[in-house]
């Protein structure tokens, strides 16, 4: 049987809700009502494919920057800005 519980549900009983689903349930995760994940414990038959990360966004290809100050005093102005 499928349970549904909120995210924050998840969230604040991670722990109990795990074991639950080690002992076989499934739960469907909501957010604000609608589903967007679903919990189930992981088929013992068939090992779970990984994949190899990839690369995306080109950050890797931006040119380095200097600052002749810390970032933390970007941080404390941009924070005082709040």
């Amino acid at each position: 049987m499928t349970r549904s519980i909120p995210h924050r549900e998840l969230r604040n009983n991670s722990a109990a809700v795990l074991r639950a689903v080690q002992a076989g349930e499934t739960f469907e995760i909501t957010n604000h009502g609608e589903v967007v994940a679903l919990l189930v414990p992981p088929n013992g038959t068939q090992p779970l494919s990984i994949r190899p990360a990839t690369r995306r966004g080109g950050f890797s290809d931006l040119r380095g920057v200097r600052l002749d100050h810390p970032v933390q005093d970007d941080l404390d102005y941009l924070r005082g800005e709040r």
